[in-house]
């Protein structure tokens, strides 16, 4: 079976340097690069079914975003914001890329994947070519974000990996429907075991932090910067929404395909925030968007 090369960049944030690990596949010579992206509290694991469905087109590149995963965690959590992880992105392409100020990526985002994907596609001279938004946009359900930051907050300790699993499975049951393997690696992905012998989840709390500082007035300013970068895309952009997601609206969604870069809409039934890709119907949906 195909297998990920797991490698490492160093980045620089306001509170120092910090490493930022990602998952390789496919052949390191191929120009053709993809650039798949987690959400908020998921991991780069996520793709290895789309990877390696992909990787004899691409060399795919899926990273753990600073405070996930293999990465280190920042030293100031406030940190933990899409300017900093669009900066980390910068710094890794620079490293991937062969001819960093002419070659192009394509881009799959997954919720706060979708946002960096966002952030980076609406600067000037951006490398993005296709760019694929997994049931995110500009206007972020008040009640969903305060779900997930109380879930995102939790600092839970199981006793046993089976404890572990039953609560990641209860608090994603609007991924839909998946089979009994799919729902252990889901888990065993984000579950990691501390030097107690207990299972907790792989990211830092701190994470936590933004969400609960958040304020009216900020979410406010951050729609309207989220807007204005949606609105400055010019790259072919996909949006694919869980048609129950409580986080994407099906107005938000409407308004993706009339401003900007007039986003393809694309709803898949009985899911909802988000749909995780690994099946085979859905990563042909990616498939035909990104090659066909």
């Amino acid at each position: 079976m195909l297998q990920a090369k797991i490698k490492s960049v160093q980045c620089l944030s306001l509170a120092g340097l910090h490493r930022m690990a990602y998952k390789e596949w496919g052949d390191e010579s191929n120009p053709n690069v993809l650039v798949c992206v987690h959400g908020v509290t998921r991991v780069s694991d996520d793709f290895d079914n789309m990877a390696r469905a992909l990787a004899g087109d691409y060399r795919v590149i899926c990273p753990d975003i600073v405070g996930r995963g293999r990465s280190d965690w920042l030293k100031n959590p406030q940190l933990y914001r899409i300017p900093q992880y669009v900066s980390d992105i910068v710094t890794l392409l620079a490293r991937v890329l062969p001819d960093a100020e002419s070659q192009k990526v394509d881009w799959f985002g997954t919720s706060m994947g979708g946002l960096i994907g966002m952030g980076l596609a609406s600067l000037p001279g951006n490398p993005i070519r296709k760019l694929v938004l997994n049931d995110i946009g500009p206007v972020l359900a008040p009640q969903a974000l305060q779900r997930i930051g109380d879930y995102i907050g939790q600092d839970l300790r199981f006793d046993s990996f089976e404890d572990g699993a039953k609560f990641i499975r209860d608090v994603s049951l609007s991924f839909g429907e998946h089979t009994e393997q799919e729902w252990h690696k889901l888990a065993t992905d984000v579950l990691r075991q501390d030097k107690d012998g207990k299972w907790v989840r792989h990211y830092d709390m701190g994470l936590a932090l933004p969400f609960r500082s958040a304020t009216p007035e900020s979410a406010d300013a951050d729609q309207a910067m989220l807007w204005a970068a949606y609105e400055a895309i010019q790259c072919p952009t996909l949006l694919v929404r869980g048609a129950e997601s409580d986080l994407l609206s099906p107005e938000t969604a409407r308004l993706m395909t009339e401003r900007g870069p007039k986003a393809t809409l694309v709803e898949i039934p009985n899911v909802g925030h988000a749909p995780t890709f690994i099946h085979d119907d859905q990563i042909a949906i990616a498939k035909q968007f990104l090659l066909g």
